[in-house]
């Protein structure tokens, strides 16, 4: 394994850990209201925060805003990397088959039988009735089905489907998005550049038409119209890079972007306060709402996502080169993790709604309990045929 893609595996293993976190430590956000609508009450803001605990910190809302700026965007770019040579290896019709077995069959499973069961201690809160039957009941009069993390896989293999059209119809899209970031290795601040003004020309427009709050449901596929063309913008941005191999170009081990991680730390750094300040302004003046400061956050924010992004990928490919067992393991279950971690996470916060502790031990209680048991489930699940399959793993001896 090249040293690129070690990097890249450890990243894998990395960015999961940043997911479960940042989901665990949401009911505990100190910019949270003091009480939370009932269950079936518009605009069902559970969506996104599921619980709310009377125990806050307000270094959780600093982590979360942080990791809201760039995670989905990264995670979009590191699914684009191997697109192009799958593609040229299996051919469209056998690429759109096995991403449908690998992302549509989990997500149809987990939005119909694992959502509910996450939501559950959601209705139970301030339930009358806290039984399943009467859960139930509210859960199907729901003008939408809620999909909690799950709309990732929709909307990646809906990417993916794009993808294969272009090698379908225009086989040398892939060539001419990896000429691209060919010469990124030498220079990644052209190639920052470009991506830069793509994420804004794709994000600046929505934003001002949509909030980030916004979301679209037709039955379980859910999206957020302000995010999707800059999720679009870096999943292609993957695609490119990983057209000619992840060792060239932009994550060339030896590359620039690796030398220069401080560069793109401090741009990571800069973003966060352009995009925080005007952000924290307007939310404080929500009354009289500044398109200037408006502006400013929506730059900050696209600044902040692609220097981020080009940050974490430096310091994996200069200091994380190097493999180990328990990242190897946390990789290689990277994706069950994430397609179950959402029901150990609200059932924990659920049960630790009445114990007498701090929101920060609150908080690590919850992250630990949901990784270790949400790794071990996925462990056990990949020794069975037919977990093997749904996780397109090997089978665990």
């Amino acid at each position: 394994m090249s040293r690129s893609s070690i990097a890249l595996y450890n990243l894998r293993g990395f960015v999961i850990l940043i997911v479960v976190a940042f989901h665990s430590f949401l009911a505990y956000l100190g910019s949270q209201p003091a009480t939370r609508p009932p269950f079936d009450s518009p605009p069902y803001p559970w969506k996104a925060v599921p619980i709310i605990d009377a125990e806050r910190w307000y270094g959780f809302d600093l982590f979360c805003a942080l990791q809201y700026l760039y995670v989905m965007q990264f995670m979009f770019l590191l699914s684009g990397l191997f697109v192009w040579p799958s593609l040229a290896r299996k051919g469209s019709g056998t690429f759109v088959r096995d991403r449908a077995l690998r992302l549509g069959v989990p997500f149809l499973l987990g939005v119909y039988l694992l959502m509910p069961l996450a939501h559950y201690p959601v209705y139970r809160v301030d339930a009358v009735d806290p039984g399943w039957s009467a859960f139930w009941t509210r859960w199907v009069h729901l003008p939408f089905w809620p999909t909690g993390p799950l709309w990732f896989l929709w909307c990646l293999l809906a990417f993916d489907l794009i993808a294969a059209t272009l090698y379908r119809f225009a086989p040398g899209a892939g060539e001419r998005l990896g000429r691209l970031s060919a010469r990124a290795d030498a220079a990644p601040g052209q190639y920052f550049l470009m991506l830069l003004a793509a994420s804004a020309l794709a994000y600046v427009p929505m934003a001002v038409m949509f909030k980030p709050w916004d979301w679209i449901q037709l039955g379980p596929f859910g999206f957020q119209p302000s995010f999707l063309p800059l999720y679009l913008v870096y999943f292609f941005a993957g695609v490119g890079i990983g057209a000619r191999g992840v060792e060239r170009g932009l994550l060339a081990p030896e590359g620039m972007l690796a030398r220069r991680w401080r560069t793109w730390l401090a741009g990571a750094f800069g973003g966060f306060v352009l995009w925080i300040i005007p952000s924290t302004l307007m939310f404080e003046h929500m009354a009289d709402p500044s398109w200037v400061l408006d502006l400013l956050a929506d730059l900050g924010f696209v600044l902040a996502s692609v220097s981020a992004c080009f940050a974490l990928a430096a310091v994996f490919l200069r200091f994380a080169v190097t493999r180990s067992p328990v990242f190897d393991s946390l990789s290689a279950n990277a994706y069950g993790i994430y397609l179950i971690h959402y029901v150990p996470v609200i059932w924990v916060q659920y049960l630790l709604l009445g114990v007498a502790l701090p929101a920060v031990a609150k908080g690590a209680a919850v992250f630990t309990v949901t990784l270790l048991a949400s790794w071990a489930i996925v462990d056990a699940m990949c020794r069975l045929p037919i977990g093997a399959l749904l996780m397109r793993a090997e089978r665990r001896s």
